[in-house]
């Protein structure tokens, strides 16, 4: 796993903390900062915002405001401009229990770009536009097919993109007089073949070499069918095509109806490979010399500090157990990144990934060699 998933692994961690913070009224302010906004134009929404403040009734309310915003232009003194991604601020006084609050200052980096600018003061801080955010954004090539149209597309995350979109030129069946059944029948067959290949050809410009995990197909009736079953496609990309689905358009609303019905099937492969990865660990664990596997805090750390790690396990749920302290997972990874060790982390919503947080301890690594 790269740093990039170790950061959106943090990313949901904090998600996750800030969500359980609770002011005593509308005190805590959510400022977003879209990465193409000027700082000094911030700053002057601040100081406008501050002046608005001084209306608010309630003395402690006003106080609390007031000192969040302060707190937001202080810490905006340090940035020229915001990061690539831009910024959210997470800025206020967050109840303890009791009559008793604690001033938060949470500055979040979010793993993609933010579309708009957004200031919200409320009990609890804002996080419905970073909420879906840091998924995994494996892509999907999509494709929907029938005789007279076609369309091509690319799920990444939620978001599907239309790449192209095209009709054919093969006649309907129902033929003109004065032709030979025959020879119309040819001439429609040779005019679906050009357009099976046609794209064919596009499928091939638009999905090799482009970080494709997986292909789904659709289209109405057999056609789709037989556009793969006839080997148009490129031999790569016939080699992930995940399956067809049956679809009842072939345009921009046939590549979403696809990724509807094949929505199940991509999830199952996420989980399909945490499993081969467990299977893996557990092939080592139950060998008779049991030499490349290791798991547990303190074993795991042992080999990371020797650079023995091939490839580090970490249970999602790791940094909600008990015994391990918050900042385990960033610490882990940063030693496995030095080291070149590959790191997943597991999510809990299979079997192999309960296993990893129960009878593991959350933690577990395949080694690249065996250690005393």
């Amino acid at each position: 796993m790269s740093s990039e998933s170790l950061q959106k692994y943090e990313f949901k961690q904090s998600l996750e903390r800030i969500k359980n913070y609770r002011g005593h009224a509308t005190e805590l302010v959510s400022l977003y900062i879209p990465p193409d906004r000027k700082i000094y134009d911030v700053q002057s929404y601040l100081r406008n915002e501050a002046s608005q403040s001084a209306n608010i009734k309630s003395k402690s309310t006003r106080k609390n405001v007031s000192a969040a915003i302060e707190s937001i232009m202080s810490r905006l003194k340090l940035y020229k401009n915001p990061p690539e991604n831009g910024m959210v601020f997470f800025v206020g006084h967050v109840s303890k229990g009791g009559n008793q609050t604690t001033m938060i200052q949470e500055v979040v980096v979010p793993p993609e770009p933010l579309p708009t600018f957004l200031y919200r003061c409320d009990s609890g801080f804002f996080l419905e536009p970073l909420e879906g955010l840091g998924e995994t954004q494996t892509q999907y090539g999509l494709i929907v097919i029938d005789r007279s149209e076609a369309a091509l597309g690319i799920l990444r995350g939620a978001t599907i993109k239309t790449l192209k979109h095209m009709y054919s030129q093969v006649p309907s069946k129902h033929g003109k007089g004065g032709q030979s059944k025959q020879r119309f029948e040819r001439l429609i067959e040779e005019a679906a073949h050009e357009w099976y290949t046609k794209v064919a050809h596009y499928a091939t410009e638009c999905f090799l070499n482009n970080n494709i995990e997986g292909i789904l197909i659709g289209g109405p009736g057999a056609t789709k069918d037989y556009f793969i079953g006839k080997d148009y496609l490129n031999h790569e990309l016939r080699k992930i095509v995940i399956d067809s689905f049956d679809t009842g358009y072939t345009d921009e609303t046939g590549l979403r109806e696809l990724v509807t019905r094949g929505s199940n099937r991509l999830s199952e492969m996420q989980l399909v490979k945490e499993k081969k990865i467990m299977d893996k660990f557990m092939k080592e664990v139950l060998s008779p010399k049991g030499t490349l596997a290791t798991y547990g805090i303190k074993q795991v750390e042992n080999a990371l500090n020797l650079g023995a790690i091939d490839h580090l396990l970490i249970s999602e749920s790791l940094e909600k157990m008990e015994h391990i302290e918050e900042g385990t997972v960033k610490r882990l990874g940063e030693a496995a990144e030095k080291s070149k060790a590959k790191v997943t982390i597991i999510s809990v919503e299979s079997e192999e990934g309960v296993s990893l947080q129960k009878a593991f301890g959350g933690l577990a690594a395949i080694l690249r060699y065996p250690i005393a």
